[in-house]
């Protein structure tokens, strides 16, 4: 399996796709359209759509990082996708200890990839 991205380079990834998903989302409410459709469901549609299509958000591919299955090293299912993108908050809830815990997980998992059954590796070359 190839390496697990750190902390540092996971956290790089994830203000690229913030910075991209508030510019985005920005524009959007520029020309009128706000709401729970495009302040949650399009973002999280977004991620997951980059997740399943491409194994990665713009951000992680910015950094050479996808997401695979913990046990086979492949392609994530849609419903493990979906499922690491809803643990985000049992990650983020508790102070952000869940993300905080990639740097100290042997595995750099996150408590949302615990959950999916996931892991963030560097891209084969």
């Amino acid at each position: 399996m190839p390496e697990p991205v750190g902390f540092a380079n996971r956290f790089a990834a994830a203000t690229i796709d913030f910075l991209v998903l508030f510019i985005v989302t920005g524009l959007l409410a520029i020309v009128g359209w706000t709401g729970f459709f495009v302040e949650t469901l399009l973002p999280a549609a977004a991620v997951v759509w980059f997740w399943r299509r491409y194994g990665a958000t713009p951000g992680k591919m910015a950094v050479s990082a996808r997401i695979v299955d913990a046990a086979s090293g492949g392609a994530p299912t849609l419903a493990r996708l979906v499922t690491r993108y809803l643990a985000y908050l049992v990650s983020a809830l508790p102070l952000f200890l869940g993300f905080v815990w990639i740097a100290i997980d042997r595995r750099r998992q996150g408590w949302h990839d615990k959950i999916a059954r996931t892991m963030v590796v560097y891209e084969d070359d």
